[in-house]
């Protein structure tokens, strides 16, 4: 019956300073297992050593990808990108009303509150149609070109702007007036000067929108920061109709677009017969 005896494996290995450990056997492991596992070979050592010996192998040899996989993840990764993309457009309806983007707090319902929001679009109005500066041009020659004033407004963005309600089939609409401050498709969402919230739809009504005379934009050329801060701050009091003006019919049935759609839209002028 052998003894078996007990090594420490904690034990120092008994070596100077500066010295390598070296293993020595007269059957090292890795020609000996490959040897062994050539059975079907009549020379397992010439293999070795012509194929093995002083190489570097890889271990693992994966599966090399198809091309119709590689196609196949290529089109999934597109259908992926195109997912993305369309979840960071423009939120639809159904989304907003359940977030309430566009619901007011309790107490916002104020016409002051948005002057600044109309300051700020006067200023929009004044930029786009290139008005000309107050008591530098006479009443007569400061009218711009109507021509050229009906496509830039047909695509202008009215968030801000003063409408008025000046025909409508329904008898309750007509005279109601106030700041918009939300354009959907089909109606309009105004505060007026009773410090109200309405919704007035396009169809069946027709608007009056007014524009500036005159430029209500400062002569010297400032960043559009300062232009905020300036409306912010209401050095411009009023709304447009405290000032020359021009009035514009706006027919709701031939406008029932969303903002951005009308800014890529072509409109085509045509007689129509309203109401």
């Amino acid at each position: 019956m052998s003894m078996l005896t007990q090594v420490d494996p904690y034990k120092p290995l008994a070596l100077g300073t500066n010295q390598r450990v070296k293993f020595n056997t007269d059957a090292p492991f890795t020609p000996t297992y490959v040897q062994a596992s050539l059975t079907r070979s009549g020379d397992p050592q010439g293999i070795y050593t012509n194929r093995v010996k002083n190489r570097h192998i890889v271990l693992e040899n994966p599966p090399r990808a198809s091309n119709v996989q590689k196609e196949h993840n290529a089109k999934k990764a597109r259908r992926e990108l195109e997912k993305k993309k369309r979840k960071s457009v423009a939120l639809g309806r159904r989304h907003t009303d359940a977030k309430g983007l566009w619901k007011l707090e309790n107490g916002a319902e104020k016409f002051d509150l948005f002057l600044p929001l109309h300051q700020l679009w006067m200023g929009y109005m004044s930029e786009l149609l290139g008005l000309s500066p107050p008591s530098s041009v006479p009443v007569a020659e400061a009218m711009p070109n109507a021509s050229s004033m009906h496509p830039k407004l047909v695509k202008a963005d009215f968030h801000g702007s003063l409408l008025t309600v000046r025909q409508s089939k329904n008898p309750c609409l007509v005279g109601l007036s106030g700041i918009v401050i939300h354009e959907t498709e089909n109606a309009f969402k105004v505060i007026t000067r009773k410090d109200q919230l309405k919704l007035i739809p396009k169809k069946n009504s027709i608007f009056t929108l007014a524009v500036p005379l005159y430029s209500t934009l400062l002569q010297t050329q400032f960043e559009p920061a300062e232009a905020v801060s300036s409306a912010l701050s209401g050095q411009h009091s009023g709304t447009v109709l405290d000032a020359p003006h021009i009035a514009f019919d706006l027919y709701g049935n031939q406008f029932c677009f969303r903002s951005a759609d009308r800014a890529g839209r072509k409109f085509k002028a045509k007689e129509t017969i309203e109401l």
